[in-house]
Parts: structure tokens; C-alpha cells; sequence
């Protein structure tokens, strides 16, 4: 059973960062400023102070839930098509989806669709948003010029704003897009779905490779189905569905505290586990512990491949190498693994 919203009513005392104070008390925000509008010192607001007050770590923020101020008067003109994000939530907002009309399945305008769509893109699912930079810039220096976009699916935040990550790999053009789908929301495009949001890469985007997998932080319980990672079993599933060539980047760790995620985490192992069909996992070469590891995950269903994960060439790139509060040098293993996955990408579409 979910509890009620904890609401409480602040006032903006600063802006960059943004700082609102509760009873006498100033406290880290964040607000969605493409649904709520601009925040201004002075302006009345009400947050959510759940996350702060748990201590929660990526998410350790309160979140602005509506300014009372000047936040009332927003809307602009209604979208094409009568589609909700968050639907029937207070924060229900309007999108036009990139799921085409054209695209439905019974007019047979999709008909031999996974034929051409093996021939024309390849999909890696991550398994949390702290691979999407290595990724994107290991395909980037395997295959100079590839559109590669990002589909934003569940499991993590849900805003497509929150993550700096995408906005400085978008600057950089190592990003070509970026599609919040499902739950997810506030990306350049919306998609209804995961399946959808593939679809629309494939046949109306033109992109070359999809990365597809959760924005930041994830959702966690300690058991092994009721975690954020398990979106990628689903990411997986759809991408297999429409015929694509399927990549996972496995969550590797040499320095993870958790037993549970080293130097596999469970959640790759339990994603291997439950896939109905055949995903290739690309690994970093010479991480002996983790390929034998996989090995016996994988056994004879799914392909393991090594390769080469150029860690200081990162490292020198200047983008995020920081994972869950551990640097680069102090658990490489981690960024290997996306690096030796967006490298793998080459020559799949």
C-alpha cells in the first residue's frame, strides 16, 4: 500500500542551485522546469520532501511539485494526438507520441518490418544509466559519424531533464537523440511505449544504434525481481520482438561494497536467466573473473564476446567517471564494461 504524497509549502531562496526553505530550514531541490516553469527567489512552492528525508542517494532532493506563484498558468496549445504522460496522476500533461498510426500492426503497414529493421539498426540495453557516457562514447570512436540515440525507459527517473549526462553527451554529439519512453517523460520525443520507441528509431528517426535503458538512479528492495534493473529483461524483449540485433552491457564491479554486485551483479545474471531468446553480451577483454562468471551465466543460449574497453582514452574524454560515488581508477571494471559494449556495436546495424 503507497503512502500519501509528504507536500509541504516553501519558498525559493535560491536558484542556481535551487534552494527552497521549509520551516525555517533550506533544502536541495529540483524542479522539472519544462512542466512547472521557471523558479524564481521569492516564489511560493510546494515541494516533496520524501527523498530528502529518507536520505535517498541519487535522489536525495526535494521535488518541486507546483509553483504557486507563477506556475499556474501554464499549458501552451493541445498536443495532435490525445495522449497522456503520467496519466491519471496530478502531474498528467499532453504528448504527441512517435508511435505513427501508420505503424499499427493490423494495417499491415509493418508487415516483413523485422526483416528490414535487422538490416538497418542494432539495440544495447543498459542495465543502469551510469553506462550510457561510456557507451555512447565507445561507439562513437568505433564508428565515427553513427547516429546513435537513447531511449529513456523506466526503472530510474523518470523526468528525461534530470540526467546532465544526457544533456552534455547531446552538446558533444555523441548523442543524436534522445526518446523518454513508458513511464518515462520530457525527452526531445515521447514514445507510449519501449516497443514504440524502437520502432519510431527504426523507421522514422533513421538512427544507426539505440542505446535503451533507465535514467538516473535506480529503484532497489534486495530481492531478485523487485529492482529498477529488470528493465532491461523488458528492453531486451522488445528489441528481440521487432528483430533486432540485441547487445546487454552486463554490471560489472571490481570494487562494489554489495557482494551482490561483484564482479556480476545479480541483476545482469537474473536478466540472463529470464530472456526467452539470444542476446549477445560483450565483455571487457582480460577480465578473467567476470567472463568466467558470465560463462556459466550464459552457458550455451546466449553469446559472449571480448573485447577491448579503452579505459584511459575515457578517462582523458572528460565525461562522468564517477559510479555510486567510486572514480574510474578506483573501480575501472565498472566502465569497462559499457566501453567494451558500445565498442561491440560496430558493424551490427
Amino acid at each position: 500500500m503507497s503512502g500519501r504524497l509528504k507536500l509541504r509549502r516553501g519558498v525559493v531562496v535560491g536558484e542556481a542551485p535551487l534552494t527552497v526553505e521549509i520551516d525555517g530550514e533550506q533544502r536541495q531541490a529540483w524542479a522539472d522546469t519544462a512542466l512547472l516553469g521557471e523558479m524564481r527567489e521569492g516564489d511560493e512552492v510546494v515541494v516533496n520532501v520524501e527523498a530528502l528525508d529518507l536520505g535517498l542517494g541519487s535522489g536525495g532532493f526535494d521535488v518541486v511539485h507546483v509553483n504557486l506563484t507563477r506556475g499556474l498558468k501554464g499549458g501552451g496549445p493541445p498536443a495532435d494526438e490525445h495522449v497522456t504522460k503520467l496519466n491519471y496522476t496530478s502531474i498528467q500533461h499532453a504528448v504527441d507520441p512517435a508511435e505513427l498510426p501508420v505503424r499499427f500492426i493490423r494495417s499491415g503497414a509493418v508487415k516483413g518490418a523485422p526483416e528490414a529493421a535487422r538490416a538497418a539498426i542494432a539495440v544495447l540495453v543498459l542495465p543502469l544509466h551510469g553506462h550510457l557516457a561510456p557507451a555512447a562514447w565507445a561507439v562513437a570512436r568505433a564508428a565515427p559519424g553513427a547516429k546513435v540515440g537513447y531511449v529513456q525507459t523506466g526503472g530510474g527517473a523518470l523526468p528525461g531533464s534530470l540526467s546532465r549526462d544526457v544533456t552534455e553527451l547531446r552538446k558533444r554529439g555523441l548523442l543524436c537523440g534522445h526518446l523518454t519512453a513508458g513511464p518515462a517523460y520530457g525527452g526531445e520525443q515521447e514514445a507510449i511505449s519501449t516497443l514504440g520507441a524502437l520502432d519510431a528509431a527504426v523507421h522514422e528517426l533513421g538512427w544507426d544504434a539505440v542505446l535503451v535503458g533507465p535514467g538516473p538512479g535506480i529503484v532497489g528492495s534486495e530481492t531478485r525481481l523487485g529492482h529498477g534493473g529488470i528493465a532491461a529483461l523488458e528492453s531486451a524483449h522488445a528489441s528481440l520482438a521487432l528483430g533486432l540485433p540485441t547487445l546487454l552491457s552486463p554490471r560489472l564491479s571490481g570494487a562494489d561494497p554489495r557482494e551482490r554486485h561483484r564482479p556480476v551483479s545479480h541483476h545482469t545474471l537474473t536478466v540472463l536467466e529470464l530472456l526467452l531468446a539470444p542476446v549477445e553480451v560483450p565483455v571487457p577483454a582480460g577480465s578473467q573473473v567476470a567472463i568466467e562468471t558470465l560463462g556459466d551465466a550464459l552457458g550455451e543460449r546466449h553469446g559472449l564476446r571480448e573485447v577491448p574497453a579503452d579505459l584511459e582514452g575515457y578517462a582523458a574524454a572528460g565525461l562522468p567517471a564517477k559510479t555510486m560515488g567510486r572514480t574510474l581508477e578506483q573501480d575501472p571494471l565498472f566502465f569497462a564494461a559499457p566501453l567494451a559494449a558500445g565498442a561491440a556495436l560496430r558493424g551490427k546495424g
